[in-house]
């Protein structure tokens, strides 16, 4: 037997005058921007729909002003101070969602250790993503199959491999042109001998920009013009490396666009600080963008793969996990995200056929 952690935020508001605190279900007041309807809020909640009435009373008294409007035959709103207050926590829900996954795997993978029949675990290093999240919920409905994946950046993972700090490092390499520089970091720790690749997804990537892209974006060079706010991915991200060198491709320096230096840590926090209206444009994964209702400008293809040991493949919980890859539950995920696509997931190719290291 092995157990599973799940950490969540909670989202506990503190008035400095009086030292009143109150708890706010942001999901739930999401629930009713996305639905209008606060009944089903309210069953998402578990809660009766007098209770949730009297929530949003409590909520709207602790704030001193409304969080929802009632509109007669059209259902309900959140008022804008509501939707702001949405807004906040969807962007730190996708800002934290990594690091608390990575914190839960963490004690997961103490607890399990100390089981009697704890077994062998694969580790498995790979940035975060939509894709990795679905191969993630996957692998965990595994029986038996234990597995410590953590997130960490395109950078790292492959430099973790080499060192021996885990089994399988997730990579995202750009097609065409850009891929012989995104590689150059790489050629002292990856091996043709030593090492070979997993396939696993390719993604679409670019420009995610407000709904109805009001200021015409459809190229980086736009991202100069005066009033556009650009938010930006972590210096450490693959995302924000792939997007310097598109940048530097065309000449561009991309310190001279407004909000350059502004960072958010995944592709879900930028395009929920888009939506928000506090930037107009990031650049990321197509599944982002359709996530929170956005646009998406597509400016270059990414394969995403996994590099392990030859040896590696010789165990058989790594065999499971490229079953899964094969899976029609994976390929199903993958086919539900926008912008994504599975060619022949799980399967084994050398590092040369994928990468070439000369």
């Amino acid at each position: 037997m092995s157990f599973r952690i799940e950490i969540e935020p909670v989202w506990r508001f503190t008035q400095e005058r009086d030292s009143r605190s109150m708890l706010v279900m942001l999901d739930f007041l999401n629930e009713i921007r996305a639905t209008g309807k606060i009944s089903r809020a309210a069953e998402r909640a578990q809660v009766s729909y007098r209770h949730a009435w009297n929530l949003i009373e409590k909520w709207s008294e602790f704030f001193e002003t409304p969080l929802v409007e009632r509109r007669q035959g059209r259902g309900t709103i959140l008022t804008p101070f509501g939707e702001r207050l949405v807004w906040a926590g969807q962007r730190l829900q996708a800002r934290l969602g990594p690091q608390l996954q990575n914190l839960a795997q963490e004690l997961e993978s103490e607890i399990n250790a100390m089981l009697p029949e704890a077994g062998s675990v694969v580790r498995i290093h790979a940035s975060h993503g939509f894709a990795v999240s679905a191969l993630r919920e996957l692998l965990g409905r595994e029986p038996g199959l234990q597995v410590d994946f953590r997130y960490v950046g395109n950078v790292n993972s492959p430099a973790s491999l080499a060192h021996g700090g885990c089994d399988l490092a997730g990579m995202h390499l750009p097609q065409g042109e850009l891929r012989a520089r995104s590689i150059a970091a790489w050629r002292d720790v990856l091996s043709p001998t030593d090492h070979c690749v997993i396939r696993c997804v390719t993604r679409e990537m670019g420009l995610i920009v407000r709904k109805g892209n009001p200021r015409g974006i459809t190229a980086l060079r736009q991202l100069f013009e005066p009033g556009v706010r650009l938010v930006n991915r972590d210096p450490e991200s693959g995302t924000r490396m792939l997007f310097d060198e598109l940048l530097a491709q065309q000449g561009l320096e991309g310190s001279r666009i407004q909000g350059y230096q502004q960072v958010e840590f995944t592709h879900a926090a930028v395009a929920a600080y888009v939506a928000s209206g506090m930037a107009d444009a990031s650049f990321g994964v197509e599944a982002a963008a359709r996530k929170f209702d956005l646009d998406f400008v597509p400016l270059v293809t990414e394969d995403y793969i996994f590099v392990c040991h030859r040896r590696s493949l010789e165990n058989e919980a790594v065999q499971r996990i490229l079953r899964v890859m094969r899976g029609e539950a994976f390929s199903q995920a993958i086919a539900a995200l926008p912008g994504y696509s599975a060619t022949d997931p799980g399967s084994v190719k050398s590092l040369d056929e994928i990468i070439s290291l000369a």
